[in-house]
């Protein structure tokens, strides 16, 4: 490990540190990225949904494969330090396969790695008709990715869709499972109601994840409620997507409506803006050195 993936390592730990709901945004591409690290947060969330609906164009029913995300991965982790979470969805097959996964994750740059327990192809957690593998199995890839990893900086997270299958006790007492069985970080996807989040705060052991969707099965409570339940991050893993779709239609609509862009100029980034966000300017500056051979 390098000394950069520690010190990304180590800030990503002192965020478990106290539960105190860390927002956590989530990524399609770089650019995301950049605008997430722009805009000031700690970490990002590399989305595999977002990754299949924005690079794919299709919807999240396990139709990325492992060589895909990892490409995504490498794209993010060049343009920005921050911590990494990647949702390797179901480690794409057995135990065996997830070995793999998690050693291509974690030389693409990834901080935490992201295993759940529905069978594969796996499905959004806010779609219906999912199923969830038995516990001893997922015990089993959580047990790989551990042994796979080259280093304990790499962390494991976690999450069961069992709330929406079996119900919520049998989702907490798979978190607790995967908890004892060496994952970092817990994450009881789909609670129902906003006593079933309290329980999993309660009952769960360690630092747990909270996902939020806009339109979801789950209720959307305040950062600060979920900070008194003892959720360490809260994650809003597919907004800036749903954003950039709504922005798109709105430009692309007018576009095509009126054939000019003047009258809804207002709604897109200014073109200075939009080299800022992608560090124009330091490129500039090593075209400039390495034409210039300051580096001599």
């Amino acid at each position: 490990m390098t000394s950069a993936t520690q010190a990304r390592a180590a800030r990503f730990r002192a965020l478990l540190e106290q539960p105190a709901a860390h927002v956590l945004p989530g990524a399609m591409n770089a650019l995301a990225a950049r605008i997430i690290e722009d805009t000031g947060f700690e970490a990002i969330y590399v989305t595999g949904a977002g990754v299949t609906n924005a690079s794919l164009g299709m919807p999240d029913l396990g139709l990325i494969t492992a060589s895909e995300l990892a490409e995504t991965v490498h794209r993010i982790r060049d343009v920005t330090e921050l911590p990494l979470v990647v949702d390797a969805d179901t480690g794409f097959g057995n135990a065996l396969n997830t070995r793999r996964t998690v050693r291509s994750l974690e030389r693409a740059g990834a901080t935490v790695i992201q295993l759940e327990d529905q069978t594969f192809p796996k499905r959004c957690g806010h779609f219906d008709d999912k199923s969830v593998v038995p516990a001893e199995e997922m015990v089993m890839k959580i047990s790989a990715a551990v042994d796979a990893r080259s280093s304990s900086d790499l962390l494991i997270m976690a999450r069961t869709d069992a709330a929406a299958t079996h119900g919520i006790d049998e989702a907490i007492e798979r978190a607790n499972r995967f908890v004892a069985a060496g994952a970092d970080i817990s994450f009881v996807e789909g609670p129902r109601t906003a006593e079933d989040i309290a329980r999993v705060g309660r009952e769960v052991d360690g630092p747990k994840l909270i996902n939020l969707v806009v339109g979801g099965k789950t209720p959307l409570l305040s950062r600060a409620e979920l900070a008194q339940h003892g959720y360490a991050l809260v994650l809003y893993a597919n907004a800036g997507l749903q954003a950039a779709i709504l922005a798109m239609q709105e430009v692309y609509g007018h576009l095509f409506e009126h054939g000019d862009i003047d009258a809804i100029s207002h709604r897109l980034a200014g073109f200075e803006e939009r080299q800022r966000v992608i560090r124009k300017d330091l490129y500039d500056e090593l075209d400039a050195k390495y034409a210039t051979g300051e580096n001599k």
